[in-house]
């Protein structure tokens, strides 16, 4: 009777064992998606880029037959841009066609940037290693009193059109340049609070 309730512990100890581990090899198996540009950096590109189009005037292109040459856009974020130039074009009047040859005027786009600069400030005591006798190393905790966290979105695009035909210049934009921000800010670890110029972060 000693002998078969020591059995049945033992089996009830093992089957728990085997849970336990079909659980927690369940709880690791969670895979996470890294994409190459977090949803900020990527509001603070076409935000600037919004903003760059804004002062543009394409009214001349009104009722004209147009093809918009990409290959002299060259950026590594430039597909948002290039489908906003597009909306530009279309809805100053312009008939946007599908090659050069049904076209009376061609509009070349070109970007001098397109591309996020950020900065960081730190008063307070930042994260450093600190070596444990006998068992290696370890991180201390940032302590800020004071933190900022910049990040600013640029955006400089123009636009030259002429006559498909004729090869006569027809409209230069010039240079339109375009801003973004978002700063975050951190005050004694507890109080923070974000500036920010990206609409669908305000």
């Amino acid at each position: 009777m000693i002998l078969k309730m020591f059995a049945d512990i033992r089996v009830t100890k093992l089957l728990s064992i085997a849970m336990l581990t079909t659980l927690a090899s369940g709880c690791v198996m969670t895979r996470q998606s890294e994409p190459k540009r977090t949803a900020v950096e990527q509001l603070l590109i076409s935000t600037a880029v919004d903003e760059s189009l804004a002062g543009i005037d394409l009214s001349p292109l009104n009722g004209k037959a147009v093809y918009m040459e990409e290959k002299y856009f060259d950026s590594e974020d430039k597909q948002y841009a290039l489908g906003a130039i597009r909306e530009l074009i279309s809805a100053a009047g312009g008939r946007l066609q599908a090659s050069a040859e049904g076209a009376e005027i061609i509009v070349e786009p070109r970007s001098g940037a397109l591309s996020i600069d950020s900065g960081s400030s730190l008063v307070g005591f930042p994260e450093m290693p600190v070596p444990i006798p006998f068992s290696g190393t370890i991180s201390s905790p940032e302590v800020p009193f004071y933190k900022s966290e910049r990040q600013f979105g640029v955006a400089k695009i123009a636009l030259f059109a002429y006559d498909n035909k004729t090869r006569q210049h027809l409209l230069s934009t010039g240079s339109a340049p375009g801003y973004s921000k978002h700063h975050y800010y951190k005050f004694f670890g507890f109080f923070r609070w974000t500036s920010t110029s990206i609409p669908e972060k305000k």
